[in-house]
């Protein structure tokens, strides 16, 4: 269902989120050429005392909030409690007729935004609420919402096919049939499901691969000058951590992808403001840092530094069986990070937790940039959208079972 989001004053916690001034005449960004900032005062004052300024003059949030997201193709993905939402800046009609506009090119239309419910697994099965369980439950459901939100994004940048028929011609046509024809129409406009289904499964072949099955094999070839099963699992950590931040690298010096990290950048700041308890806006929303401790960057270095633990008991056993635990390690290492990063952003005051986080924080810095006026507006319709059917500082204890939500 696509729908843009009702103006509302949802009441959390964490203070009150306020919708942006009401909108008045001029082009796409009128709504927010008003919206104000609050004074450094107000920022660190009684009255906001979950609001810290860094000393680049950044604001960071001192408090978690159930929300998360994610950064998609001109657009962001919000998740809530039982909802979540996709925001994504359409091109406008000249920028369609191009056919052929770069990724790095800003689309330059309206915000459309799409709501859908979520009800998570971990609320039906009590067994799927243990520790590290549910992080391995709650990521793969994250994973099938991340890759739904990417194709909602996708299709949203797509020009609509044009019909072959006149109008005259199209007005004597039953009303069942226009509804079929243009529903088959918009099916074959769309990226196709199965192709989705592939990206998953290829994208999940490829990390496996290249992340634990090349690091092991080639800390194997020089096992036997190693001679120690612990130098063996601190070279291959070593190797592992190497090319994960190798590919960030890389990654981050990929010009098309420049906006995705700037709308990544956006949604971080965003779900901060509205942690801080500061009205969403986006003059609000840019003040505060780019980075969040709940964050994806962060969660898969914990990955790699976690894994280094995991595998250490297991010695030095046949190459079959190395290959083997590195596989079946996965769900592993993947709930006992996904555990320590939400203990992250639940105690991010703690000067230990900042300090275990200081790395995973900085690496953000190769996977987010900063954003403009216009893009935090699109993560702000996104969280809106949530914000609008539900309430999160209102919610019970039995609301918040099985909510696992990283940034």
């Amino acid at each position: 269902m696509s729908s843009r989001p009702s103006a509302g004053t949802p009441t959390t916690e964490l203070g009150t989120a306020t919708p942006p001034a009401p909108p008045a005449p001029g082009g796409r960004d009128a709504p927010f050429a008003n919206a104000g900032v609050a004074s450094g005062a107000e920022r660190n004052g009684a009255g906001l005392p979950d609001v810290e300024v860094e000393h680049d003059g950044e604001l960071r949030a001192e408090r978690d909030a159930p929300v998360g997201g994610q950064a998609v193709l001109e657009g962001v993905m919000m998740r809530g409690v039982s909802h979540w939402a996709v925001a994504v800046r359409k091109p406008t009609e000249e920028q369609l007729a191009e056919h052929e506009r770069e990724l790095r090119e800003p689309a330059l239309g309206e915000i459309e935004v799409s709501t859908f419910p979520l009800t998570s697994t971990l609320k039906r099965h009590r067994v799927l609420r243990l520790p590290i369980v549910r992080g391995v439950v709650a990521l793969g459901e994250s994973l099938v919402i991340g890759f739904r939100a990417l194709e909602v994004a996708a299709n949203a940048q797509l020009a609509p096919e044009q019909a072959g028929e006149d109008a005259e011609q199209q007005a004597g046509e039953d009303a069942e049939q226009q509804d079929g024809e243009e529903s088959k129409q918009q099916e074959e406009n769309e990226i196709p499901r199965s192709m989705w289904i592939g990206t998953v499964v290829l994208a999940l072949a490829l990390a496996i691969v290249l992340f634990f099955l090349i690091p092991v094999g080639l800390t194997s070839l020089i096992k036997g000058q190693l001679g120690s099963s612990v130098l063996f699992w601190v070279v291959e950590g070593v190797v592992r951590t190497s090319i994960f931040l190798g590919y960030l690298v890389l990654l981050s010096r990929v010009r098309d992808l420049r906006r995705v990290f700037e709308y990544h950048g956006a949604e971080h700041k965003t779900i901060s403001c509205f942690e801080a308890g500061l009205p969403l806006t986006p003059r609000n929303c840019q003040r505060f840092s780019r980075l969040h401790p709940r964050c994806g960057t962060s969660f898969l270095l914990l990955v790699m530094i976690v894994a280094i633990f995991v595998f250490a008991p297991i010695g030095l056993p046949a190459w079959y069986w190395l290959v083997l635990t590195r596989i079946l390690g996965v769900p592993v290492i993947a709930g006992v990070s996904f555990e320590l990063i939400k203990l992250a952003g639940r105690y991010r005051r703690r000067r230990w937790v900042r300090a275990l986080m200081w790395p995973g924080l900085k690496l953000q810095l190769l996977t987010t940039r900063e954003p403009d006026l216009d893009e935090l507006a699109v993560a702000i319709s996104a969280l809106q959208a949530v914000l609008a059917l539900e309430t999160p500082g209102e919610l019970t204890a039995s609301d918040l079972v099985g909510v696992e939500v990283v940034a």
